[in-house]
């Protein structure tokens, strides 16, 4: 991580081009790009939402768009105004799937990959799960 806002309300990574990331053509692996995304928005809106609120991973997607030939930064932000969004819609709906998006880019900000997460959530009804 290079970056996580006090209340969690942005996240910054850095993914560097070097042996661990490296694939057998020398870019950046894909799994490495994904690994290095995969939990950010659920843990960002579990701590955003607090307690009171279950997330989980659904679905993912990644899309490649060009190779990652050096390090790749990805940026992610849940404003407030999110936040309550899901908290009003919550009020209404037992649940929710939420989709969220990340580009991974370059020193150009030449994205290179889109990973797209859909997110379950809902209110905790009680101590039993």
């Amino acid at each position: 991580m290079k970056y996580i806002a006090p209340d969690w309300s942005e996240v910054r990574l850095e993914i560097p081009l070097s042996w661990r990331t490296r694939n057998y053509v020398g870019t950046v692996f894909g799994g490495s790009m994904y690994g290095a995304v995969d939990p950010i928005y659920m843990l960002m809106l579990i701590k955003r939402l607090g307690p009171d609120y279950i997330v989980w991973d659904k679905a993912a997607t990644i899309r490649f768009k060009r190779p990652g030939r050096s390090t790749l930064r990805a940026s992610f932000v849940i404003t407030d105004d999110e936040i309550a969004s899901v908290k009003s819609a919550l009020e209404t709906e037992r649940s929710l799937d939420r989709v969220y998006s990340v580009d991974l880019v370059d020193s150009s900000d030449v994205v290179c990959a889109t990973v797209e997460k859909v997110l379950y959530i809902r209110h905790r009804q009680g101590k039993s799960e």
